[in-house]
């Protein structure tokens, strides 16, 4: 999707520009624990403040049940905020409304204002118009740098896009013309690395993945339900029986989109899942009834290693295995290696995020050596899935 205004379309002197982030990161102890989307926002914010915007930032925070409450407010991110963008933010104790509104009148061009809460109203989540017309009061222009949220039409993320001239923010342009190159308009063959624990949360993805990419590898505990769909005993690994005809619906339309399939060749199976458990390793076929497939194997790395030298755009979702407790993290480390490897020599394009991932991709120690490792959770598997975003197709020109 190349077709949505970015911030050099826009004429932001002397105007106010609201700005949908995504400031819901997680805390600890009152602090902000992981700063990496307040990090990656922080580009925005300046260059829009630099060229005299006043810049006024809406984002939502936690869950909150019934309206205002501490726990849930803004404000708890107030200082980390203030430290990216090196200036000190402006507060507002609502998103909408009076205290909004002085809020803003208040600081001068330049500044950046952080309103409260998104979801402390109720009408946010339902997208509610007229709600989302209060809030477009409050500006001049819109600027969407929420890719992860994207895939929510709330009123900040959809509804306000329509009331006033929009634009993606330098996060949601980075994004989106990463995942272009990557699935829609991609330099062949392409390779779909897909992982995690089960493939009933991964169906609508793999059944789009299949018809797309040249080759699907598979690994984690759904390589187990595929395995095991083919007739292989897994023995005690986790694997969901029950979902053996969707994987072999799935293989089905592989082979008739020409999609090649790659499971495991071997795996580092162990009897408890636990640090440093007692491990060894075994062909795919040879696992014991009281053992468990934790990472793949290292002939299963080399297979990996010589089937993906020919592509030219892979595409990364979920850990291979347990990547979490050593040393079931040393496959998915070692092909993330890989990947990072080719594409940093130049002539691959790797884009990896989704759940775990960029977990898995920290600890591997690449996440700044692939082309982009998107920090969107949902939104980027439903993109995968090849659904439209309503925060995204918002900014259609």
């Amino acid at each position: 999707m190349t077709d949505f205004n970015t911030i050099d379309d826009l004429e932001v002197s002397g105007k106010t520009v609201l700005v949908r982030a995504d400031l819901n990161v997680p805390m600890q102890d009152g602090k902000v624990s992981d700063t990496t989307r307040i990090d990656r926002l922080a580009p925005t914010l300046t260059e829009l403040s630099s060229k005299g915007a006043k810049v006024v930032v809406l984002s939502h925070f936690g869950r909150p049940k019934n309206g205002p409450d501490a726990k849930n407010s803004l404000r708890n991110v107030l200082d980390a905020l203030s430290a990216a963008v090196g200036q000190k933010v402006a507060f507002a104790e609502d998103c909408v409304g009076d205290k909004a509104k002085e809020a803003i009148a208040k600081v001068h061009e330049g500044a950046i204002v952080l309103l409260e809460n998104t979801r402390f109203h109720a009408e946010e989540e339902k997208n509610d118009q007229d709600f989302a017309r209060q809030m477009a009061e409050l500006g001049d222009l819109y600027v969407n740098d929420a890719f992860s949220a994207a895939h929510r039409a709330h009123a900040s993320t959809e509804g306000v896009a329509r009331l006033l001239p929009n634009a993606a923010g330098r996060l949601m342009e980075a994004e989106l013309k990463a995942l272009t190159l990557a699935l829609e308009k991609p330099e062949r063959p392409v390779a779909a690395v897909v992982g995690g624990a089960k493939i009933s949360t991964k169906l609508e993805l793999l059944g789009n993945m299949v018809r797309k990419v040249d080759l699907l590898v598979l690994g984690g505990g759904m390589a187990n339900t595929f395995l095991f769909a083919k007739g292989t005993d897994v023995g005690a690994s986790l694997c969901e029986k029950e979902m053996a005809d969707q994987a072999r619906a799935i293989m089905a339309t592989a082979e008739e989109s020409n999609c090649e399939i790659l499971l495991p060749k071997d795996f580092v199976v162990a009897k408890e899942f636990k640090a440093g458990a007692a491990n060894r390793v075994v062909a795919f076929d040879a696992i014991g009834a009281d053992e468990m497939a934790l990472d793949v194997g290292p002939a299963t790395v080399e297979y990996l290693g010589v089937k993906l030298q020919g592509a030219k755009t892979i595409v990364w979702n979920g850990p291979l295995g347990a990547f979490e407790i050593q040393p079931f993290d040393a496959g998915t480390n070692a092909v993330a290696g890989l990947v990072a490897a080719r594409t940093e020599a130049g002539g691959l394009l790797s884009v990896a995020g989704g759940g775990d991932t960029v977990a898995a991709m920290a600890h591997a120690g690449v996440e700044d050596k692939f082309t982009y490792v998107s920090a969107a959770g949902g939104a980027f598997l439903e993109w995968l899935e090849g659904k439209e975003l309503p925060g995204v197709a918002a900014l259609k020109k």
